[in-house]
């Protein structure tokens, strides 16, 4: 269950305190390619596309149990950007993310979230050695939906690498690491426009699609989209703009807004995303909105005006951002799961360092029900494994 599947409401028992994007070469190609939507004044409203056709499940500790979890040994897997987990019902934590080679899906999974470090890792999909989905595969997210395994992913044609767009695997098999992976194809949504970064979650009983795509016409690189689903492979409109980067701290490098991942706790839903280009200007920004309220009305949606998860000198983490939440073996610790690097300065093109490694640590909660992301943790300074890191696969 990643928090991200279902958008249960955490127990008000359970402790506020400790509860719980991007390519390859050619960023300049990237600048030229995606231009787009500085929408003036925009904070908590966007535009809405007519006719266009996961937070993850939080599961519970008993009343009255703590909420307890052990550090994490960081970073959790080295060289894999834009990490999802996803927490199923049978107890394991399922693992994917983005190879710095671009060119292959990876899937990994554990009894605890720890074991992920060791645990044997699959490739359930290769790119295309011509046509579509034949270059920068980028930012998978796996959601077990209706009985099947979906992966989300974005890709390109091998003739025009930077023609991203949204594509889908299904798996009809209990065991996602057998049975088929069978293309579904390309996820359609307004446009034929750069986009990537697909997440979906439920809540009050309808599916959701949040994405990021330019544009056409607007003068940014990205903004983050929802979408009501028909079925996991069809929207159905309208489409809404919630955010894009008009502040400042959005637009260093490019004007980017990706990467969106939702959690609900304490009577609201909150949208972390990221922005800026993927060097140590990466950061993250986060939306609010009440769970009561209408989430296809980008106007219900309040956007801080400062980033909530930045790099930090003092523990040498930089770029954190395209993040995920899942929650804890103990069913009530939140956890941010994200990627950073241990580096601030970067030679060439950043999308062609392969240097951002999967992080975890917890996720904490303001006494006004907010959450509070603290500042991405240090490298754990030890040179053993935790008997932990040897619990994986089955």
């Amino acid at each position: 269950m990643s928090r991200a599947d279902d958008l249960p409401e955490v127990p008000s028992e359970a402790p506020p305190e400790d509860s719980v994007a991007s390519a390859l070469p050619s960023l300049s190609a990237r600048r030229t390619l995606l231009k787009g939507a500085l929408a003036g004044g925009f904070l908590a409203a966007g535009s809405a596309i007519a006719g266009v056709s996961g937070a993850a499940h939080a599961a519970t500790a008993p009343a009255g149990a703590p909420c307890a979890t052990a550090p994490y040994v960081n970073p959790l897997v080295r060289n894999r950007a834009d990490p999802h987990i996803h927490r199923h019902t049978d107890g394991r934590y399922y693992f994917t993310a983005t190879a710095p080679e671009y060119d292959r899906i990876i899937l990994r999974r554990s009894r605890t979230i720890r074991g992920i470090a060791t645990a044997d890792e699959s490739v359930i999909w290769r790119k295309h050695a011509t046509g579509p989905m034949g270059a920068h595969i980028w930012a998978p997210e796996i959601h077990h939906i209706d009985g099947k395994w979906y992966v989300y992913f974005a890709s390109a044609p091998a003739e025009a690498v930077w023609d991203i767009r949204i594509w889908v695997l299904e798996n009809s098999n209990r065991d996602p690491f057998a049975g088929t992976w069978v293309e579904r194809g390309q996820l359609k949504t307004a446009w034929e426009t750069f986009s990537l970064d697909a997440t979906t979650f439920t809540h009050r009983g309808s599916r959701y699609l949040a994405w990021a795509q330019h544009e056409p016409g607007m003068d940014n690189n990205t903004a983050v989209w929802l979408s009501k689903m028909a079925d996991p492979l069809t929207l159905t409109g309208p489409q809404v703009r919630l955010t894009t980067p008009e502040l400042d701290w959005e637009r260093i490098g490019y004007r980017v807004n990706e990467g969106p991942s939702f959690i609900k706790r304490n009577g609201r839903i909150f949208m972390s995303y990221s922005a800026s280009a993927t060097d140590f200007n990466y950061c993250m920004g986060l939306l609010t909105i009440d769970a009561r309220a209408d989430l296809m009305d980008p106007a219900n949606w309040t956007k801080s005006r400062t980033p909530v998860f930045t790099s930090n000198d003092t523990t040498k983490q930089y770029g954190p951002g395209h993040n995920c939440f899942t929650v804890a073996e103990d069913g009530c610790t939140d956890v941010l799961v994200y990627h950073a690097r241990q580096y601030k300065e970067i030679v060439g093109d950043p999308l062609n360092d392969p240097n951002r490694h999967t992080r975890v640590q917890k996720l904490g909660w303001n006494t006004d029900g907010t959450p509070d992301f603290g500042v991405p943790v240090a490298d754990t300074q030890t040179d053993t494994q935790v008997g932990s890191l040897t619990e994986s696969g089955s």
